[in-house]
């Protein structure tokens, strides 16, 4: 491996830390596998973060949601 210096807001990195131990790793392995993750995760849009199942929502969809779509965007009828 090479070693690598990264400059990390003190919260970002207290906050993996404290993650990477509740995982019981270490905080450099916690990083590695998070840029392995990202890396190797394929966008199903071609790259369009929008149409990316879930960058805009993960959950329930409603099965009137083509029906009543901007009921569920804008919160009004049309």
């Amino acid at each position: 491996m090479i070693r690598t210096t990264l400059m990390l807001p003190e919260e970002l990195r207290q906050s993996g830390f404290d993650e990477a131990r509740r995982r019981g790793i270490s905080l450099g392995e916690f990083i590695r596998e998070a840029m392995r993750a990202a890396l190797t995760r394929s966008p199903r849009s071609g790259g369009d973060a929008f149409l990316d199942d879930g960058a805009v929502y993960s959950g329930p969809v409603p099965v009137d949601g083509s029906t009543n779509l901007d009921e569920y965007l804008y919160g009004e009828k049309p």
